[in-house]
């Protein structure tokens, strides 16, 4: 018998986790994906958003506000990147400059940071803005993460707290008895006291298994360009048009790691298919002109989409169900869903958790070690660890400056990457210009020796993806 069961190991879903490690609790995480943050919480704009934005008397602003303060103990609590750029939002014309004003109140009444400022001073630090612009709000808290280098860190720190992990495990039913839940997978079943839905664009399925779903999920689709580091000086903050019914806009966003994203955009479709579109990229481009210039679209090494679980009442929906108070619905996490994570399970465990279960801490708590990157270190770092492991000097990706052993090292941590995609979010190999066509073939190997599997059966991501089924088709 399980405490708790949470079901979804997006961003959310791991700072549940991770926050519920703490105490005595057994608890049980399940995800369908072959991989933490997988879905949403990989494919969205990774920004720290500062609060000013959602409307007043929605969990949104509270949750917002309250999370991004939190985000920089936690990032260096986890050893994981954190930077602050600061953000503007630009305006063309007298009406969108009342929007800033209305922003700037907003901001005003909040108590966070912003203030007006001139095209010339705008140029002046961000020269790529569209000729246009006449004015911009500047945000200067903003600012950004790697959302599943944060969720993985999370994660990681649950297990090493007795958090049982089960990906590649996909919810099926739900059985609701007087006082525990029957959890059906399609690998076995599981009985427990408390259900944690956390499930982003599965929500109301999860929800509609045992009950009538008491909110609706429509999925949006983002599509976004990425640009190469060699077009990391196009912007240094995040520029943002001023909102509107859509949502934040396309956007150009620096990253924590050298590249810039480019959108979304934003459109309604029917299903979780994260396919880009000619239609939709052609969108991002139209409306990246309205806000900057010069955009060095050869840079551009990949494009991507993602889904975003938009809900129906315009603001998450954390309650619990309308007919067991120990289903827990954390849904409808849309933006600014990664800026309020940490304030959403921590709002979840104290409104909600904390009523059905005792909260005993544990007498200790084991801490995360962060991985090597050798790429951050010192020559003399570098240095002491090739010589006390030659593998740190064998360089896979050249792109991205990984070595054999981080990749060993992601292979086997507390939350092992599994799959070729996993190991490219933890260490970067095949993030660079050549996108893993030089280093691809490398880590495939790599990962049937430390798994000790066929090398036609290591996966690029799900069930499906082994390299081994192309010459499969091929020989059928």
């Amino acid at each position: 018998m399980q405490d708790i069961v949470i079901i979804g190991a997006g961003i959310t879903g791991c700072f549940l986790a991770h926050d519920l490690s703490k105490y005595q609790l057994k608890i049980t995480v399940f995800d369908k994906e072959n991989d933490v943050a997988n879905a949403t919480t990989m494919a969205n704009s990774a920004i720290i958003h500062a609060g000013h934005d959602p409307k007043e008397g929605t969990l949104k602003a509270v949750l917002n506000q309250r999370g991004a303060r939190m985000y920089p103990q936690i990032c260096h609590d986890l050893q994981v990147e954190y930077q602050i750029c600061g953000a503007y939002v630009v305006a063309h014309d007298e009406d969108e400059i009342q929007i800033l004003k209305d922003l700037k109140k907003r901001a005003d009444e909040r108590g966070i940071d912003a203030r007006f400022v001139s095209s010339k001073e705008l140029l002046a630090q961000e020269p790529n803005v569209a000729d246009e612009i006449i004015q911009a709000l500047e945000i200067p808290q903003t600012a950004v993460v790697n959302p599943w280098q944060c969720a993985t860190a999370l994660m990681e720190e649950a297990v090493l707290n007795g958090v049982h992990l089960k990906l590649g495990s996909e919810v099926i039913g739900i059985d609701a008895f007087d006082d525990y839940f029957i959890v059906h997978t399609d690998q076995g079943e599981i009985m427990t006291k408390v259900i944690i839905n956390a499930a982003g664009c599965g929500c109301e399925k999860i929800a509609a298994m045992i009950e009538d779903p008491s909110f609706h999920i429509t999925y949006k689709k983002g599509e976004y360009f990425v640009l190469s580091k060699l077009a990391k000086d196009f912007v240094h903050h995040v520029i943002y048009p001023v909102p509107s019914k859509l949502g934040k806009g396309v956007l150009a966003v620096p990253t924590t790691h050298g590249n810039i994203l480019l959108g979304p955009n934003n459109t309604v479709c029917e299903s979780e298919d994260v396919s880009t579109t000619q239609n939709g990229m052609d969108t991002v481009r139209e409306r990246l002109a309205y806000i900057v210039k010069n955009v060095p679209y050869g840079e551009i090494i990949r494009s991507y989409s993602g889904i975003r679980p938009s809900g129906n009442q315009g603001d998450f929906y954390i309650q619990p169900s309308q007919t067991y108070d120990r289903l827990l619905h954390v849904a409808c996490i849309d933006s600014p869903g990664l800026a309020s994570a940490p304030a959403i399970s921590e709002y979840v465990i104290q409104k909600m958790v904390q009523p059905l279960l005792p909260l005993q801490p544990k007498m200790s708590y084991v801490r995360r070690k962060a991985p090597i990157v050798m790429e951050h270190l010192s020559v003399e770092e570098k240095n002491r660890f090739i010589r006390q492991n030659p593998a740190y000097g064998q360089i896979i990706c050249k792109c991205e400056n990984i070595s054999y052993q981080e990749i060993v090292d992601a292979i086997h941590g507390p939350c092992g990457a599994k799959t070729i995609k996993a190991v490219k979010k933890r260490v970067r190999a095949g993030m660079g210009k050549c996108q893993g066509g030089i280093c691809e073939s490398a880590v495939a190997k790599i990962l049937a020796k430390e798994l000790q599997i066929p090398l036609a059966d290591v996966l690029y991501d799900a069930p499906g993806s082994e390299l081994g089924t192309e010459a499969k088709r091929c020989k059928r």
